[in-house]
């Protein structure tokens, strides 16, 4: 199975998509992950995309692609992948698209985890985070003490991408430049909506009901 996971920050693309990848065998595959790889690994494009990296630059859909294309032919992937947060816009859809042609892996489904923004907000906007690695929540995860982490006893603090105008930002890029990937897909009827507001085991369920006629 060949599936794209998509939906604003805050939906749980990631939790659900490891979900998926270890159900299947297949695997997850995001642009920070394979990016980060590649560089490592000193590859051509790693490289090339280091240099915007390092720049604080956003790396080009060329390069981009390219790193997508060697990790999809990859051996992992001969029985299916899981793109997880990719493609982000239109151009990078397209070009994906050209690629999947060309390595004979046609998307089976896209899968859209729909969430209304305002519990997007209290969802991102309500995580508190301690040096030990612990992190709660104000509404999912309170701690005991407020302000304290209950793992280690130490002050909790906000990391400046969880403020509420931070997230709103986020929020605002990705309808912007990703949700307009909604109606592409429809129109190809490729995509399948799931309401990511329910418990993320109800949302599983619902996500491999989908996805298991592809298996």
């Amino acid at each position: 199975m060949d599936i794209v996971l998509f939906g604003p920050p805050g939906a749980g693309k990631g939790t659900q998509a490891q979900k998926l990848s270890q159900k299947y065998g297949i695997p997850q595959i995001s642009t920070g992950d394979i990016l980060r790889a590649n560089v490592k690994a000193g590859t051509a494009l790693g490289l090339e995309a280091k240099k915007y990296m390092d720049a604080g630059s956003l790396v080009p859909d060329n390069v981009l692609i390219g790193i997508i294309k060697n990790r999809l032919i990859e051996a992992d992937c001969e029985n299916g992948f899981l793109l997880d947060g990719y493609p982000r816009t239109i151009p990078q859809a397209v070009a994906l698209s050209g690629i999947l042609d060309e390595i004979k892996k046609p998307i089976d489904a896209v899968i859209n985890i729909a969430v209304p923004n305002s519990l997007l907000v209290e969802r991102l906007s309500g995580r508190w985070m301690c040096s030990c690695g612990a992190s709660h929540h104000v509404v999912f995860n309170p701690p005991k003490v407020k302000g304290v982490c209950d793992a280690c006893g130490a002050n909790l603090f906000q990391r400046p991408d969880d403020t509420s105008e931070a997230v709103s930002n986020r929020l605002e890029v990705y309808q912007k430049q990703t949700a307009p990937l909604i109606d592409y897909y429809k129109e190809k009827g490729q995509l399948k909506d799931v309401d990511g507001t329910k418990d993320i085991d109800v949302v599983f369920a619902e996500i491999d009901k989908l996805v298991a006629p592809f298996k």
